[in-house]
């Protein structure tokens, strides 16, 4: 058993919701050190920068001493090892979720086999959230204020005049 869990949870994190929020907070209590890690996608269109995101995901968990905010590209199983990381964590809304999750966790032990991932359900006030989603209804002009922190909401609604609190 290794004796330090550091675990990365990855994801676009464009815009961070509650749901990455419960997700950080109960992943922080699980292991010794959880790097939430920004997917750096130049193939999807992004509604915030990658620093934007990491300075919203810094303020949402600064009560957490134990996660760092950091991000990357490529393979995560390559950044997972450059960081000395023994676990990827990943959050399941739904059975498509565990499918999608159980194929990349089966590949990335194939490529990296010390490589573990740990499943946390959505907790359910939170199992329909999607960052896809809540940012459809911020770029329409919706209130989207239900699903994202306080901060994240505020920083949005400065940047954005469209956008509802």
């Amino acid at each position: 058993m290794p004796s330090s869990l550091v675990a990365i949870f990855p994801g676009s994190f464009d815009p961070p919701t509650n749901g990455h929020l419960d997700l950080i907070v109960r992943g922080a209590r699980l292991v010794n050190h959880l790097i939430v890690a920004i997917l750096q996608n130049t193939q999807k269109s992004a509604l915030l920068t990658t620093g934007e995101r990491a300075e919203m995901l810094k303020e949402i968990s600064a009560h957490l001493p134990n996660v760092e905010i950091d991000s990357f590209d490529g393979l995560l199983v390559d950044y997972a090892a450059r960081r000395n990381a023994n676990t990827i964590l990943r959050g399941i809304r739904s059975v498509s979720d565990y499918e999608t999750e159980s194929q990349m966790a089966l590949l990335n032990r194939r490529m990296q086999p010390a490589m573990e991932t740990l499943f946390l359900t959505a907790s359910a006030e939170h199992s329909f959230l999607s960052s896809r989603m809540v940012k459809e209804i911020i770029t329409l002009g919706g209130d989207a204020s239900g699903f994202l922190p306080d901060p994240v909401m505020r920083r949005l609604h400065a940047k954005f005049s469209t956008v509802k609190r």
